[in-house]
This record gives C-alpha cells, sequence and structure tokens, in this order.
C-alpha cells in the first residue's frame, strides 16, 4: 500500500487512454520534472496531453466545486481512459498561441497571477526596504514632526491626492474641492487654480493633488502643521503628499504604513501594487518588462582614433554622419559650433563635454541646426 502511494506522488499512471488515436496507450509520467513529448504527426501528442490527461485534471476540478457553481460551469465528459492515478491540477496553455507580447507569461495567460496578486495585497506584511522592520501606521503627530525636521525657511505645500491614476473626467472630485473652499490642485504634475475650468481626458489616467496648505517651516507653526494634516487624511482617505521648495523633493505620507525608524512610507497595498503591467506596481527601471536597453559607447564608436568627418561612428542612424549632405552630419556641425569643438578632432582627443553631450544629450538645450536636403532648406531646433 505504500509503495503504491509512493509511485503515484512519483509517476502520473495512465492506463488504457484510448482518446481518438490512442490505442489503449498505458504510460507513466514521471511527476516534478520537465516531460517533452514528441513524435510524428497524428502520433497522438496532442490527444494525450490535452484531451486525456488536461481533461481529465479539469473534469476532477469541476467536480470538486460545490453543486451550485457546478450549475453555471456546465458538464465535462470523462475522457475515454480506464484510469490516471497521481493526476495533479491541470493548467493548458494553447500550442497554437503566437502571442509574442513580453507582458504575456504564464501566470497572466492562466489568470493565476490575478490570485496571487489579489492574496499578497490582502495578507501581505510591509516591511520597510532600508531596515526590515514591519512598516506600521504613522499618526499625524508623527508627520508633523517628520515636517519640523527639514531645513528652517523650507517652503512646503501640503497636498491631499484624492486621485491617484485613474482614468476619468474628474470633474465631481474638481467641484468638491471647490465647495470645500479650497483654490488650487495639482493635476498631472501641473498647478491649477479651482476657479478655472479645468478639461480632462476621460481615456487618460490623471493624478489630482489638492492643495490644503502652503507653509514655511519655522518656530511657532505646529498647530497650524498639525491641524492641515488632518485635513489632508481626511479628504483623502490617510495619504499626505508634501511638495518641498517647489517641486525640488515630494514626501509621502500615510497613516497605513511607514517606517518610524526611517521614515520611509508607502502606499496602501492594493492588487495592483504587484502587477507588472500597471505603473504603480512595474519596476521604475525596466517598466515591468524585466530587461532594459542600454548602449554600449565601445561599440557606438569602436574607432576612437578617428574623427566624426572621419566617421568615426557606426551605429545604426550615424552610418552617414560624415555625409555633408546628411541630417546627422548637420546636426554635428550644430553641436560643434555651440560647444566649440572640431569634426576633425579624433573622437580620444575631443573634451570630456562634448562626449558627453554626443552620447547623452544636451539636457533638453535646443540646438539650432541648418539643414538642406533635396525638396527643402530650413533652420530646426533639436535637443
Amino acid at each position: 500500500m505504500k509503495k503504491k502511494e509512493a509511485d503515484i506522488r512519483k509517476f502520473i499512471k495512465i492506463r488504457g487512454a484510448r482518446e481518438h488515436n490512442l490505442k489503449s496507450l498505458s504510460v507513466d509520467i514521471p511527476r516534478n520534472q520537465l516531460v517533452v513529448m514528441t513524435g510524428l504527426s497524428g502520433s497522438g501528442k496532442s490527444s494525450l496531453a490535452f484531451d486525456t490527461i488536461y481533461a481529465e485534471g479539469q473534469r476532477r476540478y469541476m467536480q470538486s466545486l460545490s453543486s451550485y457553481a457546478r450549475m453555471f460551469l456546465g458538464q465535462m465528459d470523462k475522457p475515454d481512459v480506464e484510469s490516471i492515478e497521481g493526476l495533479p491540477p491541470a493548467i493548458s496553455i494553447d500550442q497554437k498561441s503566437t502571442n509574442r507580447n513580453p507582458r504575456s507569461t504564464v501566470g497572466t495567460v492562466t489568470e493565476i497571477y490575478d490570485y496571487l496578486r489579489l492574496l499578497y495585497a490582502r495578507i501581505g506584511i510591509p516591511h520597510c526596504p532600508e531596515c526590515g522592520k514591519v512598516i506600521e501606521r504613522q499618526t499625524a503627530d508623527q508627520m508633523a514632526d517628520a515636517l519640523m525636521k527639514l531645513p528652517e525657511r523650507t517652503k512646503i505645500q501640503l497636498l491631499a491626492p484624492v486621485v491617484r491614476g485613474k482614468k476619468g473626467r474628474h470633474e465631481k472630485v474638481l467641484e468638491r474641492a471647490r465647495k470645500s473652499g479650497y483654490v488650487r490642485a495639482i493635476v498631472d504634475g501641473s498647478q491649477y487654480d479651482l476657479s478655472e475650468e479645468i478639461e480632462l481626458d476621460k481615456n487618460i489616467r490623471h493624478s489630482i493633488d489638492i492643495v490644503v496648505d502652503r507653509l514655511i517651516v519655522k518656530q511657532g507653526i505646529e498647530t497650524r502643521l498639525a491641524d492641515s494634516i488632518e485635513n489632508v487624511l481626511e479628504i483623502s482617505d490617510g495619504l499626505l503628499n508634501v511638495d518641498v521648495d517647489g517641486g525640488k523633493e515630494t514626501l509621502a505620507f500615510s497613516n497605513s504604513f511607514s517606517c518610524p525608524d526611517c521614515g520611509i512610507s508607502i502606499p496602501p497595498i492594493e492588487p495592483r501594487s504587484f502587477s507588472f503591467n500597471n505603473p504603480f506596481g512595474a519596476c521604475p527601471t525596466c517598466a515591468g518588462l524585466g530587461y532594459k536597453m542600454e548602449f554600449d559607447e565601445d561599440l557606438m564608436i569602436p574607432d576612437k582614433t578617428l574623427s566624426f568627418n572621419e566617421g568615426c561612428v557606426s551605429c545604426m542612424g550615424w552610418m552617414n554622419s560624415k555625409d555633408p549632405g546628411s541630417y546627422s552630419h548637420a546636426l554635428l556641425e550644430a553641436l560643434a559650433k555651440k560647444y566649440r569643438f572640431s569634426l576633425d578632432t579624433p573622437y580620444e582627443k575631443l573634451p570630456e563635454k562634448a562626449r558627453d553631450i554626443f552620447i547623452h544629450g544636451t539636457g533638453g538645450e535646443a540646438v539650432k541646426v541648418h539643414y538642406k536636403g533635396q525638396r527643402s532648406e530650413g533652420v530646426y531646433e533639436d535637443a
């Protein structure tokens, strides 16, 4: 008896499978291993994998549900097989699927990922990424104490995040803030006066922060600061954003989760916090894809003894930069004129600033490019 139980744990034991073109097949398939089925077309690979093993796994799962649930799911027929032992819950991914989207995984295709995100959001215990301690709720007094530790004369704005990355026009939210006596709001990073008409695209995700108070950190503001924090927490469901020195830094507080030692606050845990397809849960470095595109200066400019005019750049889009009639050459001439370097100087002897500008850009500073093409001539601004 014990030996049979041990075999069931190690193998899926199939006896007398006759589904479709299977001829009373009996086979033991090892569990906890990657098993590949190969054979000629029509030999019964799909009949065994999908129509026998997977179908029986699904049927047994359906039988485990309540009779009320089975009323809505229908009846599944038993595959033509004498017996299957040691069969665990089965998941099937269509062998004909051609979806190459990097955001499509086994978890998303089978929808297991949705259950995992919900599980983590409901029973997860957040910990501080710095010290590892459990993150607990912050009180309004703790938030006020943290803000009073900022350098004296620091200008701060207390913001109530009433909308966080949600689609819609949010007219009622803005109207409610206007009637409550607030005069300013920050919508998608831009500040607006609530007295003006604010029209939002309903198909785009928006973030709205109501400006509750503006203060300068100094002794004597403790009472006003505490009262304003209480107002923010009341209208934003316990969240507080603090704009420091006109946008140089934004501090986030929550009366739900905060580390008292490191002062690190995190937003409430939600299912979307664990979604790599949502900006609130995706890694900011790779945007949830698991990889990022980088460039190698040595591959872009393999021979640094050459100059720009000699064609030192060999990456895509710049192969014709030594051609005087190309736009890339006109852009190089504009950069050389603005930042005072020569296109005839070998790349390795160029000033460090010139090399940095070529690789990383001008930092948003516009450069006027004089370009004469086959059909037109003009001055274009590039950065």
